[in-house]
């Protein structure tokens, strides 16, 4: 008989931050992963609730989630635990009929509760929800080595950096056309980033938080793996450039604008627009 632990969102949850900790992305209790579900995926592990399950109010209710489910990490977990005890480091929880707070109904054990980022979370989910009508489904945060260490050397606004990333590898463009927001530095953990992040997600689904991470937006855990990935490989390719004394060549405007022709999409105008 299966468990809870046997389903697809558990072993979901338990690869991504195997992959993302394997990566050098999460030391210790860094980065924080969500992932709404349907009432569907949890109906036939009812059993494995807790009997009582806890309540937690949200510091803001958001009526746009009542009633949805989400599986995510836990505070001051560290994402190289998950595989070993999913349990402890993983809780399922559902938002209320009204928005205003949410049960844990299974994992996050020992008093343990959701990632203290759950509010920029839970924000960014409304307005992906909107952006894509529904598609996107997981919200990712992340120490991304290289997106980390290019907010120290660029200038830190959206149209450049997102031109950079664009000619650091050929894919980009295709993977990450609407951009990639970046905010001012904030303090973490609090609604206010949260507020921010969530306004930068209506445009784009990668936003940079300068000298922290990286959140990342996407409809499958995998699908939103691979835009953080792709984005921090272009990075790494950056910074290896810029140690060699910065680029002599590059991919051009026009060659970016035959690249969104043959692929289908539309880059993002500011980017496209900033030089030849």
């Amino acid at each position: 008989m299966q468990t809870i632990l046997d389903s697809w969102f558990v072993q979901g949850m338990i690869k991504a931050t195997s992959d993302a900790w394997l990566k050098g992305w999460d030391e210790r209790n860094g980065g924080n992963l969500t992932l709404r579900l349907d009432d569907a995926d949890i109906a036939p592990y009812r059993a494995d609730f807790h009997p009582q399950p806890r309540y937690i109010a949200l510091s803001q209710p958001l009526p746009q989630l009542a009633g949805m489910p989400f599986i995510v990490t836990g505070s001051g977990k560290f994402f190289r635990n998950v595989q070993l005890n999913p349990t402890a480091n993983l809780g399922v929880v559902k938002v209320d009929n009204d928005g205003a707070g949410y049960h844990i109904l299974w994992g996050l054990t020992d008093d343990a509760v959701p990632t203290s980022e759950l509010p920029a979370h839970f924000q960014s989910h409304c307005e992906r929800i909107t952006a894509t009508g529904g598609k996107d489904r997981v919200i990712m945060h992340c120490h991304a080595t290289n997106l980390i260490a290019l907010t120290y050397v660029l200038e830190n606004r959206t149209d450049l950096f997102t031109r950079k990333l664009w000619e650091g590898s050929t894919e980009c463009l295709v993977v990450f056309p609407d951009g990639v927001g970046i905010l001012p530095w904030m303090v973490p953990g609090t609604d206010d980033i949260g507020q921010a992040t969530a306004q930068e997600m209506q445009k784009h689904a990668l936003v940079l938080w300068p000298f922290h991470g990286v959140f990342g937006s996407g409809p499958t855990l995998d699908e939103t793996f691979g835009l953080i990935d792709t984005a921090e490989k272009s990075a790494q390719v950056l910074v290896k450039v810029y140690s060699m004394g910065g680029m002599k060549q590059t991919i051009t405007r026009e060659q970016l604008i035959a690249l969104g022709q043959r692929f289908g999409v539309t880059p993002l105008a500011s980017a496209l627009e900033l030089y030849p």
